[in-house]
């Protein structure tokens, strides 16, 4: 076939592009082979992306043994865990957009024959995701690999995020000073994303099985040899897929989107994905809503429970097969010729891992016929308090608290309830309601997960709900619902909660309900004249805050005609 990238460098015409090639270092003989881009959201702000030099450079080996060209760029990555609890996390889903753009427009600027997408963390794999089906152009996923679980403490192996529980304990008096600041240096002892099954995990697995990553390969661990043999692998994969002229939208199937919905159901992932999910399915031009997700999710078992639902973290995922292992119990429910980035389709690849010896653990990943529950680990909720869906992950949640009822208590932001809980203003049996922090609201939609956090470390997980128009991450537990929609800056039903009211949360009846008559409400927004807070008046945010659509939409920003 012939290659993209020979529009680019071939002929007299392009002497000034080789010419600016050639002063970098590359020769006639560089600019003759595949020219493959690899966008390295490497840094040394994010731990989950600390590794990613390395991983290039086994990448660009691969590439080279097989043929090709590497050219590599950067692309920016924000941390979750660092940008939460100042504000910072409002500007953390907005990156998604900005990857995909700067993506695409550096893809489709030099004309590059394939792309290398090198990322591991919470919106930089959607974003990068979503650039390769835009593109369109051949493409292979490399994730960095999650770190090592931390040091024991509290029932189980720690992560970063354990830190939060033990604010909880310290200002609860459980714990002393000594205790936390002595975690704090033992709770994630290597570079990596974090050991819990939190959104950076969960899309890294949710990428393998859609077919966009190399089978086996999200859950190795970041500082693991076979880390850096896999990168080498997909770096010669990505020259093969050139030349046979595979590309994003031919294995991001729609078919493939079940897999990988079913995958994430499976193991219990974060609430994140149904926004990021939602998001490649626009970029793919596919049928896609939340229904369709909670109905593939509510017929698929729950195999897996990882690290905040039950002690197991990635390391011992990994150990008993990762994703290929799951994806094998699942087979029945599964679209199995779905083509996939090794050139062969889903069957073909999950029969070559079967041969290979792996460990067994059945209490890590559950039988078919034996699993943890029949429906999954994540749940789409409707009502009059959330029209256009919410979203919750009964895998992390007590069984006991599946349905939870209580009075509302109301907050405009994720300060003032952070503050609440830290406070100790807040009682047994309340449904903590925080809204303005939707995608536009927030602006960016923020995550709550270290109010969750405290509130488990006060020993009331199981005694108080939160629900908000904001998100939460995979890593945490107790009774919580997102992703209401439509959010509350623009008119959803959560703005007119009132001090309180009761809030009945029903997961097996997919209902979260505002127990106040429909009259009621009709008469409280037709005298409602609150103002949404202004919290972002320039920049980015601003922009984003008047472009985005809602959650329930993937919080995606419109580029084509519809």
């Amino acid at each position: 076939m012939e290659l993209r990238c020979r529009k680019v460098v071939e002929g007299l015409d392009h002497c000034e592009n080789r010419a600016l090639y050639k002063s970098m270092g590359y020769t006639d003989e560089d600019l003759s082979k595949p020219l493959i881009g690899i966008a390295n959201a490497w840094s040394t702000v994010v731990p989950g992306h600390y590794n990613l030099r390395q991983v290039s450079e086994a990448v660009k080996e691969g590439i080279r043994f097989a043929g090709g060209t590497p050219v590599e760029f950067g692309v920016i990555g924000a941390c979750d865990g660092i940008a939460g609890g100042h504000g910072g996390t409002r500007y953390v889903l907005p990156t998604r957009e900005l990857i995909a753009n700067d993506v695409e427009s550096m893809t489709e600027g030099h004309g590059f024959s394939g792309i290398v997408l090198l990322g591991s963390c919470d919106k930089i794999l959607p974003g990068m995701l979503m650039a390769a089906a835009r593109v369109n152009i051949p493409s292979i996923l490399v994730c960095g690999g999650p770190s090592l679980q931390g040091c024991y403490w509290n029932g189980r192996y720690t992560d970063s995020t354990s830190l939060a529980v033990a604010l909880g304990q310290y200002q609860k008096g459980k714990i002393t000073q000594e205790k936390l600041e002595e975690l704090e240096d033992q709770v994630m002892p290597t570079c990596g994303s974090c050991s819990m099954l939190g959104t950076a995990n969960t899309m890294s697995c949710v990428t393998e099985a859609l077919g966009m990553m190399l089978p086996g390969t999200a859950a190795i661990p970041a500082v693991y040899a076979h880390r850096f043999q896999a990168a080498r692998q997909s770096g010669e994969q990505i020259v093969r897929l050139v030349r046979e002229g595979i590309t994003p939208r031919a294995i991001m199937t729609k078919g493939a989107m079940m897999n990988a919905v079913r995958l994430c159901s499976a193991i219990g992932g974060s609430t994140n994905v149904a926004l990021h999910l939602s998001a490649l399915a626009y970029e793919l031009e596919m049928d896609f809503d939340m229904k369709i997700f909670d109905e593939w999710c509510r017929t698929t078992p729950l195999l897996v429970k990882l690290n905040p639902a039950s002690a197991y973290n990635l390391t011992d995922f990994y150990r008993v097969g990762g994703v290929p292992r799951v994806l094998d119990h699942l087979r029945p429910l599964l679209e199995e010729n779905v083509l996939t980035v090794t050139g062969e389709t889903l069957l073909d690849n999950l029969h070559t891992f079967a041969v290979r010896q792996k460990e067994q653990d059945e209490l890590v990943v559950r039988n078919f016929d034996d699993p943890y529950e029949g429906t999954g680990g994540l749940a789409v909720l409707w009502g009059n308090l959330a029209p256009d869906s919410a979203i919750t992950k009964p895998a992390a949640i007590d069984p006991y608290i599946h349905v939870f009822r209580g009075r509302a208590h109301c907050f405009d932001s994720e300060e003032d309830v952070q503050n609440a809980v830290q406070g100790g203003r807040i009682r047994s049996g309340d449904v903590l309601v925080v809204r303005y922090e939707g995608p536009s609201g927030g602006p960016g939609m923020p995550e709550l997960f270290k109010s969750m956090k405290l509130i488990d470390g006060l020993g009331l997980a199981k005694q108080v709900a939160l629900i908000t128009d904001g998100r939460f991450s995979g890593t945490n537990s107790g009774c919580f619902v997102g992703h209401i929609s439509p959010e509350a800056s623009r008119g959803g039903p959560i703005a007119l909660v009132e001090d309180g009211d009761y809030i009945t949360i029903d997961i097996p009846r997919r209902s979260l309900h505002l127990e106040v008559s429909s009259e009621e409400l009709l008469k409280r927004k037709s005298a409602f004249s609150k103002k949404p807070p202004s919290r972002i008046s320039h920049g980015y945010l601003n922009l984003y805050s008047r472009l985005v659509e809602s959650a329930a939409q993937g919080a995606i920003i419109r580029h084509r005609e519809e």
